[in-house]
């Protein structure tokens, strides 16, 4: 740096946590503050003299604050090279100031959107431009100029010494270049959602910028690093007690919550389970047990002795909250988690018993929310991303057989149908009385899958519901449920050989129930 150089800040901020402490710092070190309005207004209430960002320019804010530092001198004092004679030159020549600070942080753009009354024009106003336009320059120019884009980084910058700086400075940087790529994708998904684009159509560019919500002290093995990263803080269950979330918990937590949801139900149905308290238990991602009960008791109880065994160390949500009943039924179970929208006193009493148990409370409405939105996944260096299509045409379902199912029958479907689309590929869910008797995921056969769920389902099987993810591509697999005892099979229709699926259903005296869609799940 050339002797005479006067060192200066430029401050822009809409979080003003700490800048006071950290304007008076640079103020007593001989730096030059600049600002823009509201943050000059605040720093000089706080007895620091900061002149606005109109002394470098010569332009007043205009058009209503849209442009205040988009100016070449702003920028120029920010950009040019310090190592360069000829930007040194073009500095001089245009009267250009030093600025080797940059404490920015943007409109809050998110805060905005996420109210429920927000308009469309409030919201572009909140959309940051000069901001993002100096956050950029500044961490372009890290070798020279440091850029704080949260009060938290602060303290470092203070501390900073001849040895750290410019690692300090280049984590800034990627820190800026992070937030203006969340900030441009909250923008875009905004626009996306406000009803100007076809709901049928998915994004042109998939764009993830997720902010780190938590590290994790491994993957799925000790050998592996692994975070949690999250678009949004309401999806995060808040952690009442016990041990920190692992990476296995969060996606056995995930699989768990998505089996409240009861969106696969079809209207004739989904008023009448509604009535129900749900319970579900899962093991490595797999559902063992499922139950629909009047009592948040019952249904923990009936979820757990549906697969007691693949239960032990396994997840338990449920979509109530849990009473002292409850609680003591959990407690004499060895969980991983218990997850529901709330708990009475005595219930978490009871809970925090148990030292190590993960207790999470999360919002009502999350697992519906987690089957609406867009699912992403990790393939081949890429990402795959699916949703429902909201112009696909309703599920209907059709009776094939001679024999219709009775009534108990019917919410046994239901519910083993609304089961099943968690269940992996080839899945196989039996349903007796509101609770699931035997599950089966993952195989490669589905004559297998059936015969895996009846044998877990025992003597519970007979007169039970059975639901096939996919359609039985032979009468072989219906023929090993009903064998089993099963009374009532839903399954989608479709394959070539449905006319010899319904005949064995027909031979048998079994309810078949053909669905106009499947669910898969790989």
């Amino acid at each position: 740096m050339s002797k005479g150089i006067i060192e200066g800040a430029l401050f822009s901020l809409s979080d003003k946590s700490g800048a006071e402490l950290l304007a008076q710092a640079l103020h007593d070190r001989g730096v030059v503050i600049y600002a823009t309005g509201g943050t000059r207004r605040f720093l000089c209430d706080h007895g620091i003299p900061a002149r606005d960002v109109e002394d470098i320019t010569g332009f007043p804010s205009l058009f209503g604050g849209r442009v205040k530092t988009l100016h070449p001198k702003v920028f120029g004092a920010i950009l040019y090279d310090r190592e360069s004679s000829e930007h040194r030159a073009q500095m001089e020549q245009y009267a250009i100031p030093t600025i080797s600070t940059v404490v920015v942080n943007l409109y809050p753009f998110e805060a905005t959107v996420a109210r429920e009354d927000v308009t469309l024009s409030e919201a572009i106003e909140q959309i940051d431009i000069g901001g993002v336009s100096l956050l950029r320059a500044a961490a372009k120019n890290f070798a020279h100029v440091a850029v704080l884009t949260h009060p938290s980084q602060y303290d470092a910058f203070l501390h900073a010494t001849p040895e750290n700086a410019f690692d300090l400075r280049r984590r800034w940087a990627i820190a800026a270049f992070e937030r203006t790529a969340e900030y441009d994708v909250a923008i875009s998904h905004y626009l996306a959602a406000d009803g100007q684009v076809l709901p049928s159509e998915l994004p042109g560019a998939l764009a993830l910028t997720l902010p780190l919500a938590q590290r994790l002290r491994y993957g799925t093995n000790p050998q592996e690093r692994a975070a949690f990263y999250l678009a949004r803080a309401d999806h995060l269950p808040e952690q009442l007690h016990g041990k920190a979330l692992s990476y296995n918990n969060l996606l056995d937590m995930d699989a768990t919550l998505r089996l409240l949801s009861r969106s696969a139900l079809g209207a004739e149905f989904g008023s009448e389970h509604e009535r129900f308290v749900r319970a579900a238990v899962v093991k490595h991602t797999v559902p063992c047990g499922v139950a629909q009960r009047s009592t948040v008791g019952k249904a923990i109880v009936d979820a757990l002795d549906a697969d007691a065994v693949s239960a032990y160390g396994g997840v338990v949500a449920t979509d109530a909250v849990i009473d002292r009943d409850a609680a003591e039924k959990l407690s004499k179970f060895f969980l991983e988690i218990v997850a529901a929208p709330g708990f009475d006193a005595d219930a978490l009493e009871i809970l925090k018993k148990k030292k190590n148990l993960r207790v999470m409370r999360f919002g009502q409405g999350l697992p519906d929310q987690l089957a609406r939105e867009l699912r992403v996944r990790s393939a081949l260096g890429g990402v795959l991303a699916e949703d429902d299509d909201p112009q696909a045409s309703p599920e209907t379902w059709r009776v094939v057989s001679k024999r219709g199912p009775t009534q108990q029958e019917w919410h046994d479907l239901a519910f083993a149908w609304d089961v099943v689309r968690h269940v992996k590929s080839n899945g196989i869910v039996i349903v007796s009385g509101g609770t699931t008797r035997g599950i089966c995921a993952g195989q490669t056969n589905r004559v297998s899958a059936v015969q895996i769920a009846a044998h877990r389902a025992g003597a519970d099987a007979r007169g039970a519901a059975c639901a096939s993810d996919g359609f039985f591509p032979f009468a072989d697999g219906l023929e090993a449920a009903a064998a089993s005892g099963c009374t009532a099979i839903i399954a989608p229709g479709g394959s070539v050989r449905d006319a010899e699926v319904i005949a064995a259903a027909d031979r048998l005296g079994v309810t078949l129930v053909f669905s106009s869609y499947r669910y898969f799940l790989h």
